[in-house]
């Protein structure tokens, strides 16, 4: 053992005071494995656990109840079993294997923590209350000038004493700790090491991050700035991310990090040289310490000079020398590192061995000693994979693996820590440090074993996590515990995940707030989302099938608004869905909620600002909502206007003329009626909607037709059907069709006004608002647009196979970096026949590796933007002439394409199985065995070609085949030279009795043929 510095207390245990070289000493025999100095006292603890004291004792800081001071070290009273200790200016702290914390010494700013009042000083060890719901170890324990920490085996730090600058980590509201406090704003931060300095604090974290609070009026706290009165709260410090820091340590103004790599850097104070920059500037931002040859191995940093051990035992100091305290052997300080020669015997040199010798720094003097190993409880740590498999293959656990499993899931920090990523590159900012699939995996296997099940308990977690919610600083937790399968269980739901949900929208910091959103959109595998998601659904659901929606109606809404960012991360622009869509579909909304009152509720608080009053309306969050609850809503919303145009015109019937401001000459027509000739379809349509008022595009539709003046429903059904036909034939002219023939888009240069595109755009609108599918073979993109989502290369993959599929393997797979050399291609390309410019400001623009990405994305903006951005912008105001825009963008682009277009999953013996017989006719009946049988020997172009003929429409609902019921009935007053019949409203099939197979199959076949009164030849 080497001492050296300021022994004028006899803090060295020796019978000398300043000494300016290291000085050998042999003060016990008993073996020492720590030492820790104050100001002017020293404590040794030994390997037995006994703790030994010397120096000055004016406020009992010595450990006994003589006031004296002492030079030769003497047992602290009362004390056994400590495994750790530490030193303020004039306080000790020890801590024992059984975790508890003991202190003793000047307790007038609260430092001792032992009593809710300050005690001015207590000369022996009193225990230390730390509030705890679950007896967890305390490991480690640091002191300031007359603040304390303590950082506990789960992670969580603790601290007590003065806060004058906010060293305490709880706050500008405290000005004085007296007892123990948990320091909240790390919950959930892996804490392996506490480090106190004269009025400031550091933390040091598994990943390598390292958290600051306290006095920075010279920049200790490495911010990059200074704050006169302190830095209350606490917050990471960014400098110090990209260096993997190891070791920390604090002086009275200045701070010093030692990192993975072995390299030492140091901020703060540098009036005394103390930073050892060979210059007495004060650092804002962690500086390397130059000037040492090799690697560092240990840093201990005194009230003003500073300790460094090189792993070759070469020992370096700087900083002030006034007390001897640099061991150069005169007392002048030094602003750059020095060698240190230690003195075994007069006249020689000892060369230090790094493997077993440790460094100890007090105010002004130094100790370096061999250590002793000792057991204690080391810092938490990620799991180990030997243990995990332990406990996997225990058929029943027994009370260490128990207490073990128990402690890995008893704080925050300690779930957060068992599976922080084992990364030795150091952590971009906002990078999540958490393995979220290796935590689910663990997890599910851990909860699939009985007797690890009934030990684990995370109640008081939850309950302590949403207690700092509001100050939180790192929210990873919150990103672990969905993957916890309790959580996702009925029993669990109000007690914990209702919990969760209240403080995470009510409480969490903004800042924390926003973190979480940004790993949800980018750091969390499709897994890992899903059980994200089904924490919160699985929760709403509960409540609806317990129903508790009006019981619990904020509780409900809190679920929502928890789903709905999770929606938004999952939907972002740019991206593929990480999950399906229906995945957050709510099933239990069905049978739980009353459609038409949540639509009621939806119109009535459309114009109101949101309270917490309001109630829970599930047409605010759509993504909740099925197809069959956004078709729901659609309909009833539909219903609702119809009615109201009804309304009107029969109060404008019943009521005296001038009743009514601008009353109408006559009523209002409670439906829109066209009448058309077949054979100037599209003519008249165009002429009529043009000529009509738009209001009346919302009111019941009514089709007639000259030739044939009857109203029915089978006319509206034909109507679409062949207006469509009309409209999206070549000749034509409105759109432009892909190579193959098979889908159309909008062109850039349209053939027909612009005024078409509108009355396109009101049909389509008018087919949706009037429940009939049509058939329009646009790519999925004309839907993204219509609810405001960004079509994408994909899109342009699906309506140009050729020039997408190019787009993409330039984009994705092509290596080469001179893709200007090998391409030869440039901004200007061909569109419907014309020649653009993608960069209107650069002709002929070559394309490069550098600029690709804007190449394509210019690509697929003409096509589905720029180049049409007139003819749709009319396309899109005559749609939304009819429909809605907010009850529209309920779906999504390609549920609306369904619910608009149908689709061709075509399921005969669903058909089949669904139908029903009407009169004389049954499942046996001979002429029905004949009918499915003749059936089934039709083509698939001719059972298409039947299902027009029964439903007005050759395409499958959305829905499914369920949702065509066909009802067969015998035509009556009808022979064997008849045809079927049918009654597309009623998905009615009237079928004559005929004598064989072969005439109903000719027959049959002739009725599809006719198409419904449009002979086709």
């Amino acid at each position: 053992m080497f001492c050296w510095g300021d022994g004028s207390s006899g803090q060295f245990g020796l019978n000398f005071e300043n000494v300016s070289v290291p000085t050998a000493g042999n003060i016990f025999s008993d073996k020492v494995t720590e030492i820790t100095c104050g100001e002017q006292h020293t404590l040794f603890l030994t390997v037995d656990g006994r703790i030994l004291s010397c120096g000055r004792n004016s406020k009992g800081q010595l450990g006994r109840q003589k006031n004296r001071d002492s030079i030769l070290p003497t047992p602290v009273e009362g004390l056994g079993a400590v495994v750790s200790v530490a030193c303020g200016q004039d306080h000790s702290v020890a801590v024992c294997a059984s975790g508890q914390v003991y202190s003793w010494g000047a307790g007038g700013e609260g430092q001792l923590g032992i009593a809710p009042t300050t005690v001015s000083k207590v000369p022996r060890p009193r225990p230390v209350p730390i509030p705890s719901p679950l007896p967890i170890t305390v490991i480690q324990v640091a002191c300031g000038n007359s603040h304390s920490l303590a950082l506990t085996k789960g992670g969580q730090v603790f601290s007590w004493g003065l806060n004058s600058h906010g060293q305490l980590g709880l706050g500008k509201g405290v000005p004085l700790q007296p007892i123990p406090a948990l320091v909240r704003s790390l919950t959930g931060v892996p804490v392996t090491q506490v480090a106190a300095g004269g009025t400031h604090t550091l933390a040091l974290t598994l990943p390598g991050l390292v958290y600051c609070c306290g006095a920075n009026r010279a920049g200790q706290l490495g911010l990059n700035r200074v704050d006169e009165k302190g830095r209350f709260n606490i917050c990471a410090v960014p400098a110090l991310r990209v260096l993997g820091v190891s070791f920390i340590s604090c002086g009275e103004a200045h701070s010093a990090v030692l990192t993975k790599g072995g390299q030492v850097f140091t901020f703060g104070e540098g009036s005394r040289g103390q930073l050892g920059h060979n210059a007495s500037a004060n650092e804002l931002l962690p500086k390397l310490v130059e000037g040492m040859d090799g690697l560092v191995s240990q840093i201990a940093c005194g009230s003003h000079h500073t300790l460094v051990l090189a792993s070759s035992g070469q020992l370096w100091a700087f900083g002030s020398g006034v007390k001897g305290q640099l061991g150069t052997g005169i007392t002048e300080g030094s602003l750059r590192p020095t060698s240190v020669l230690l003195k075994r015997a007069p006249g020689g040199t000892a060369t230090v061995t790094h493997n077993d010798m440790k460094i100890s720094v007090g105010w002004n003097s130094n100790f370096i000693y061999t250590a002793e190993s000792s057991e204690r409880e080391q810092p938490i740590g990620r799991l180990d994979k030997a243990k995990l498999q332990k406990w996997l293959t225990m058929e029943q656990g027994n009370a260490e693996a128990e207490r073990e499993i128990s402690l890995m899931f008893s704080t925050s920090s300690s779930l957060v820590a068992s599976f922080t990523k084992a990364s030795e590159i150091p952590q971009a900012a906002g990078a999540l440090t958490v393995d979220l699939e290796a935590a689910s995996q663990v997890f599910d296997q851990l909860l699939n074993i009985p007797w690890i099940r009934k030990a684990v308990n995370i109640v008081p977690l939850v309950e302590h996590l949403c207690f700092s919610a509001a100050i939180i600083k790192s929210p990873e937790i919150f990103l672990i515990l969905p993957t916890i399968s309790l959580l996702h269980e009925d029993h669990n739901v109000m007690n914990m995940v209702m919990t969760l949900a209240v403080f995470i929208n009510n409480h969490l910091n903004e800042t924390a707030m926003k973190t979480l959103k940004d790993w949800w959109s980018s750091s969390l595998e499709p897994s890992i989302m899903t059980k994200h998601i089904l924490m919160w659904k699985n929760a709403l659901s509960f409540l609806l099938r317990n129903g508790l929606l009006v019981t619990h109606n904020p509780g409900v809404k809190l679920l929502l608004q928890l789903l709905k960012p999770l929606h938004k991360a999952n939907k972002r622009a740019g991206r593929i869905q990480k999950v399906p869509a229906s995945t957050f579909y709510v099933e239990e909304i069905i049978g739980n909620v009353i459609p038409w009152e949540d639509v009621k509720l939806w119109r009535i608080w459309s114009t109101r600002e949101d309270t917490e009053e309001t109630p829970v309306i599930f047409c605010r969050f759509p993504f909740v909502l099925n197809l069959i609850c956004k078709m729901a809503v659609f309909n009833i919303h539909a219903h609702f206007t119809k009615e109201v145009h009804k309304l009107t015109h029969r109060l404008t019937v019943m009521c005296p003329p001038g009743t009514f401001t601008n009353d109408p000459e006559s009523p209002p027509a409670p439906v829109f009626q066209l009448t058309l000739r077949r054979p100037s379809l599209i003519e008249d349509t165009f002429r009529q909607l043009g000529a009509a008022d738009h209001d009346y595009f919302k009111r019941e539709l009514v089709v007639q037709f000259v030739e044939d003046m009857k109203l029915s429903l089978v006319n509206k059904r034909d109507f679409f059907l062949h207006v469509f036909e009309e409209l999206l034939a070549a000749e034509s002219e409105m759109f432009m069709y892909n190579d193959t023939k098979t889908l159309v888009w909008f062109p850039a240069k349209p053939r027909v006004e612009e005024k078409s595109y509108f009355l396109f755009g009101v049909l389509c609108g008018m087919a949706l608002y009037n429940h009939n599918i049509v058939h329009l073979p646009f790519p999925l993109a004309l839907f993204k647009k219509m609810v405001g989502v960004k079509p994408s290369l994909e899109d342009l993959r699906e309506f140009d196979p050729v020039v997408g599929g190019s787009l993409r393997y330039l984009l994705e797979d092509y290596t080469d970096d001179d893709v200007e050399e090998n391409l030869d291609m440039t901004f200007t390309v061909i569109w419907d026949d014309q020649k653009v410019e993608l960069d209107p400001k650069e002709t002929g623009k070559p394309v490069t590796s550098t600029n690709k990405k804007q190449f394509v994305d210019a690509y697929v903006n003409l096509a589905f933007n720029r180049s049409v951005e007139k003819v749709f912008e009319e396309f899109r105001r005559g749609f939304f002439k009819v429909c809605d825009r907010d009850v529209v963008e309920l779906f999504q682009p390609e549920e609306l394409r369904g619910v608009m277009v149908g689709k061709e999953d075509y399921d005969w013996d669903t058909l089949k199985q669904n139908t029903v017989y009407d009169g004389e006719y049954h499942a046996r009946h001979p002429n029905i065995v004949t009918f499915w049988e003749a059936f089934e020997e039709l083509t698939d172009k001719q059972k298409k070609a039947f299902l027009l003929f029964l439903t007005g429409c050759d395409r499958v609902p959305i829905l499914g085949m369920d949702k065509i019921q066909m009802t067969v009935a015998v035509l009556q007053n009808s022979t064997e030279l008849h045809f079927p019949e049918s009654l597309t409203c009623h998905f009615l099939l009237l079928l004559p009795i005929y004598p064989s197979k072969e005439m109903l199959l000719a027959r049959l076949k002739e009725a599809c043929a006719h198409n419904r009164g449009f002979w086709k030849e």
